[in-house]
């Protein structure tokens, strides 16, 4: 993708009435519209012998066919066969000389008819060569400019490249030398019809909203447009400035519903440096606030938070009211993200003030949700789901049945943190069945996630490892590999209770790393804990240990207590384990202590049946059946039969004793 051009005065716009009254196009349309250009390649092939590289630029897909068939045509009677060669379903082509062999020794004899010059038309390879500014080195444009020499052998004809003009330019980039090789550069101009057609389009066609890789055609659509008006190298006209910066940002924001970051921001970008000539206050702030969406999906926090605060003073010397409450929300999200309650909690309530005072019901929906995780994330879980419904009830008022699917997952969520598995899974199965109707996948991802974590929390492990895997091949997908790790960290918690611990590791290495790359220092904990226990049954107790102390330090770090509270008690664990039992009490008394303040009645089980295994180790039966107990009820209390059977049979042996 070229840089955002300087502007000039253009010859590319014409009247619609104008392009309206012209004929259908054809082959000889196209010639008639590029007689000069398409004399010096009929020229050009009729001298050319040999390997001979010709490039011919052709921006819309349609006018390859006729050009291929004004060439045809032009050849019939002469001693060249024009053989097209397309590879525009090779995304993954490298080796662009052995395709071409390939194709080369499945041509059937007769086709060359005799002696006749073969010229290969190649087109399709803008597919491998990409016609973005973003990503790696084409690997086909590695190869091509690596093997150079050695096509004068293995491809001794002339051959022309029929690609758009970005594509041209990434090859001048990335492959100099083969491009320096050229003997001919020849460009055919899009007539004015389509490129009318082409507004038209745009100008009809919304920007998606729900995250899929359906909309693939209309970036390719978008760009087509936009090499008419910002052809690489040349200036932009003044009159199609709007347009091109209104391209730039509908390619963008297109390349986010894919989950491809990387690729918006570089559109995004190149669009705010395009306004800088354009004075267009609204779409500068949409600019700004769609990289801070990118930013924030790449987890940039800083980067977003700058994009998203200049986004909100735009809206503020510019008297856009309107959009101040969604830009708080946008900041609340990245406050939320960073564990940052109190701030995220006040950026949510400065929106829904908004929202209220302009009877704004619709987007309170919004709001209400958000705060509703911030309930949640600080286990406050009654005024969460207080916060979720009244989100769905408005949700629902309005009649928007996708926007419900995220409320009943967040929902399940809470009822699942509860231990109300049942409702859990009926929340989460009303989720997905929107999320499928509305073609949401990529949503589904996180709704199956969950739905695994139930299955796992009820020790069904084959269903659990289905859900996580149905997860994980959806991120894959989307590319979303920070979204993988905690999939991967699940998967390794379920192979772990069947006891296939190196199979753990490596799930648990694998996020870790994807964490660590992420920059999710809060995330990495959970995976340590994790890592702590494999080791610890692994009798492995000093590198046990040495992983619940990191897991502890991060979680003292980000301030929360409660989850402190599983790592104290399996510090106690391996204490007991080592018979250090002053220390594994001190640990179990810590890790209690912060269950019964955050109510966690659940959790106190466990730990009270150490306690209670602590003291009959150390002979203090009166104090081991009090502790075993109280373990036993709470495992009653919350229908645990595995667990109180276990609790019931420790207290017959202490009584039998």
């Amino acid at each position: 993708m070229p840089d955002a051009s300087p502007v000039a005065n253009s010859e590319l716009n014409a009247s619609p009435t104008q392009a309206a009254a012209q004929v259908p196009y054809t082959s000889a349309a196209l010639v008639e519209a590029n007689q000069q250009e398409f004399a010096e390649l009929a020229t050009f092939i009729d001298f050319a012998e040999g390997l001979t590289i010709g490039f011919v630029e052709v921006n819309q897909e349609r006018d390859k066919p006729l050009l291929a068939e004004a060439l045809r045509q032009h050849l019939a009677n002469t001693d060249t066969h024009l053989e097209v060669i397309n590879f525009s379903r090779q995304h993954d082509l490298r080796y662009l000389l052995d395709a071409l062999r390939q194709r080369l020794a499945s041509l059937n004899a007769s086709a060359l008819n005799g002696n006749k010059k073969l010229v290969l038309f190649i087109q399709g390879l803008e597919a491998a060569i990409g016609t973005d500014g973003v990503g790696a080195y084409p690997p086909v444009l590695q190869d091509l400019n690596f093997v150079r020499d050695a096509y004068r052998e293995r491809v001794p004809h002339p051959l022309l490249f029929v690609l758009p003009d970005y594509a041209l330019t990434r090859i001048s980039q990335y492959a100099p030398d083969f491009w320096a090789w050229q003997s001919g550069l020849f460009r055919f101009k899009t007539p004015l019809q389509t490129v009318e057609q082409l507004k038209a389009d745009v100008a009809d066609r919304p920007l998606p909203t729900i995250i899929s890789h359906d909309n693939q055609e209309q970036i390719e659509q978008l760009k087509r447009l936009l090499m008419e008006l910002a052809p690489s190298g040349k200036p932009i006209a003044t009159q199609d400035l709007p347009l091109c910066c209104e391209l730039y940002y509908k390619i963008g924001s297109a390349y986010y519903t894919q989950k491809q970051p990387d690729k918006a921001i570089d559109y995004l970008q190149a669009g705010l440096k395009l306004l800088e000539h354009y004075s267009n206050p609204t779409l500068r702030r949409d600019f700004h606030r769609k990289l801070g969406n990118a930013y924030e999906d790449l987890r940039q926090f800083d980067a977003a938070i700058t994009e998203y605060t200049t986004a909100l003073e735009i809206t503020k010397t510019h008297n856009q009211s309107e959009s101040v409450p969604a830009l708080l929300q946008d900041l609340g999200d990245v406050a939320l993200k960073q564990r940052q309650f109190d701030r995220a909690n006040a950026f949510y309530e400065q929106s829904l003030a908004l929202n209220e005072a302009h009877n704004d019901r619709y987007s309170q929906a919004s709001t209400y949700h958000q705060i509703g995780g911030v309930a949640q994330e600080q286990r406050r879980y009654e005024q969460a789901k207080q916060y979720y419904q009244k989100a769905l009830d408005l949700t629902i008022e309005f009649g928007d049945r996708y926007v419900q699917a995220s409320t009943y997952h967040n929902m399940g969520s809470v009822a699942q943190a509860q231990r109300q598995y049942e409702q859990a899974k009926q929340y989460y199965q009303q989720a997905l069945d929107l999320k499928i109707e509305f073609g949401d996948r990529y949503s589904q991802a996180g709704t199956y996630h969950q739905m695994g974590s139930v299955a796992q929390a009820q020790r069904q492990y084959g269903q659990a490892k289905q859900y996580y895997q149905q997860a994980l091949g959806i991120y894959i997908e989307f590319g979303d590999r920070y979204s993988q790790a905690s999939t991967l960290h699940n998967m390794g918690a379920v192979v772990q209770e069947q006891r296939q611990y190196e199979q753990a590791k490596q799930y648990y290495q694998q996020a870790l790393a994807i964490y660590i790359e992420f920059g999710d220092r809060y995330s990495q904990a959970s995976t340590y804990h994790q890592m702590g226990i494999v080791a610890q049954a692994q009798r492995q107790y000093e590198r046990a240990q040495q992983y619940y102390q990191q897991a502890l330090a991060i979680y003292i770090e980000f301030g929360d207590r409660y989850e402190q509270a599983d790592t104290l008690h399996n510090m106690g664990a391996v204490a007991q384990e080592q018979r250090q039992y002053e220390q594994a009490k001190q640990s179990y008394q810590q890790a209690l202590d912060l269950y019964i303040e955050f109510g966690d009645r659940y959790s106190q089980a466990s730990t009270y049946y150490c306690l209670g295994t602590l003291a009959e180790e150390t002979g203090d039966l009166a104090t081991a059946t009090e502790n075993l107990q109280r373990a036993l009820e709470r495992y009653e209390e919350f229908g645990d039969s595995y667990q109180a059977d276990s609790a019931r049979e420790r207290l017959r042996q202490i009584a039998a004793k």
